[in-house]
């Protein structure tokens, strides 16, 4: 990376860890920020907590978990939005172009309404085998199809609009009112059962995903131009093509599981952080993962504090700000052109 990308990566942490550590105090129970890197402190350190049990509780098993999944959340869909922007040459895509997040919901909804897996299955685990069912059905309908990018997105589309409608289908005729309702807050996007075992889940798929993406930066410049361009600077088109679309899938798919269909997210912070940094993914995308990190941290803590003590589905208030911030986007484009 270039002395400017680390500068830009180094500011971003620093953003990102302040951001961690002012949003774990704000909620009904008062803590300091003092008391928050105490507690972290003492739990990685494996030293005793200086924290009563219950605020210690808070900190560490409550809020922390869940305001490092809405880190590595935000950071993953803005990360997957950069690269389905580029690679599809669409500046309105997002990480849910494949259909993957219509079949996340049918796989989710299936687990809680229907039973399937007898309670052996999470609700997360059911979503994610639904965006891989998704995905597979992109792929293979694309590849019939002969396999263009514009296949690839007119796949997704019907994808997308055959699992919406199961979804729905289920849900209308299996599920009773309260079970309806639990089910449309996660559709909607929720950070709320968020605990250590999927935060470590879905930092590890971002780290692996991010370290393919940048090492495939060089490859995205060139998709920018369109395929044929790529081909003709040595890039090996379908394959390339095939790997990010698969990580970003992935990744997507993973999310997804976890919190629920997060929108926006994926299709603003992108044309945002590229107004800064300039279209060079080598540094777009690591950019662009940190302010969708930072974004989505303040968003889970407006959302959760809002109309305390009820909570706000976070989709919700990403669809509320990402809205007015993405017309800003296209006006300050169209000033541009």
């Amino acid at each position: 990376m270039s002395p400017r990308t680390l500068l830009s990566a180094g500011g971003g942490l620093a953003v990102l860890a302040l951001s961690v550590a002012v949003a774990v105090t704000i909620g009904p129970a008062d803590i300091s920020t003092a008391e928050v890197w105490a507690s972290v402190a003492a739990h990685l350190g494996g030293g005793e907590s200086p924290l009563a049990p219950l605020r210690d509780g808070i900190v560490w098993n409550l809020r922390m978990p869940r305001t490092l999944l809405a880190a590595v959340c935000g950071a993953g869909l803005a990360l997957c939005g950069a690269v389905m922007q580029s690679l599809l040459r669409n500046p309105l895509a997002d990480p849910f172009v494949l259909g993957v997040s219509s079949g996340a919901s049918t796989g989710a909804v299936t687990v809680v309404v229907l039973g399937v897996g007898g309670g052996a299955v999470s609700l997360s685990a059911g979503a994610f085998a639904g965006a891989l069912v998704s995905f597979a059905l992109v792929l293979l309908l694309s590849h019939s199809l002969g396999g263009g990018m514009d296949r690839v997105v007119l796949s997704g589309v019907a994808a997308m609009q055959l699992f919406s409608a199961l979804t729905s289908f289920i849900v209308l005729t299996s599920a009773d009112a309260e079970t309806t309702k639990g089910v449309l807050f996660w559709l909607l996007g929720s950070l709320a059962g968020a605990d250590w075992g999927q935060v470590l889940l879905c930092a590890v798929s971002l780290a692996a995903v991010l370290v393919v993406c940048l090492a495939r930066a060089a490859t995205l410049d060139a998709f920018a131009f369109g395929e044929e361009a790529a081909a003709g600077l040595g890039v090996h088109v379908a394959r390339a093509r095939l790997l990010l679309l698969c990580a970003t899938a992935l990744l997507t798919a993973v999310l997804v599981g976890c919190a629920g269909a997060i929108g926006f997210v994926g299709l603003v912070l992108p044309h945002a952080t590229r107004a800064l940094t300039g279209s060079g993914h080598a540094r777009l995308l690591p950019v662009t993962a940190l302010a969708g990190a930072v974004f989505l941290v303040w968003v889970d803590t407006l959302a959760r504090t809002v109309v305390d003590p009820q909570e706000v589905p976070v989709g919700v208030v990403t669809s509320l700000i990402g809205v007015p911030a993405f017309i800003a986007v296209l006006y300050r484009g169209r000033r541009k052109a």
